[in-house]
């Protein structure tokens, strides 16, 4: 496989995490709305009744805090633009790879501390342990398009310089600024 090849693997990789960010944080925004549509749909449809209570309860207690204190969905508010935010540092890597692996390096470690999130934090607020897994599993998916862009990152950038993707300037050998010369890490 060339190195176009894979420049293209990575970036339809980084696309699907991108859209799957995006998604994630607009929908941080009307959770209300998305519950109520989620209950009714819940209630016509064969499902297990313990997610059905479960969305219920959500959707009124959401319903409820909006009521009576609106500015409590101000931290989903910011939920949604850390999301949207993230989500625009992965340009770095669309552009190039080599360069900016440390976002997608960043991007898995966020994925692992998913898990140990949901697994303390959920039992601390009351999340039942069936919806915690779900929770976690947004961690695991969102590391499976991560996986595959790191081993590509990994193969470019034992090629060299001339992976540098098109229209991105190669970046001139810089002396370090206190003279002494460094190894490259």
């Amino acid at each position: 496989m060339d190195s176009d090849q894979r420049l293209r693997r990575i970036r339809l990789w980084l696309a699907l995490f991108i859209v799957g960010l995006v998604l994630s944080g607009v929908t941080a925004f009307p959770l209300e709305t998305e519950t109520r549509w989620l209950s009714g749909w819940l209630h016509h449809l064969p499902g297990p009744a313990g997610l059905t209570a479960w969305v219920d309860r959500v959707h009124e207690g959401l319903k409820r805090t909006n009521a009576e204190y609106p500015f409590i969905s101000y931290g989903t508010d910011w939920l949604a633009f850390g999301h949207l935010t993230i989500a625009v540092a992965f340009y770095g890597p669309w552009r190039d790879p080599v360069r900016n692996k440390w976002v997608i390096q960043f991007g898995m470690i966020a994925c692992a501390g998913v898990v140990p999130l949901a697994l303390v934090c959920g039992p601390i607020r009351g999340i039942p342990f069936w919806w915690s897994v779900i929770d976690m599993s947004f961690g695991v998916f969102g590391v499976v398009p991560l996986i595959p862009v790191w081993r590509h990152i990994k193969v470019l950038e034992s090629g060299g310089p001339a992976h540098t993707p098109p229209g991105v300037p190669v970046p001139a050998a810089q002396p370090p600024l206190d003279g002494y010369p460094r190894t490259a890490i």
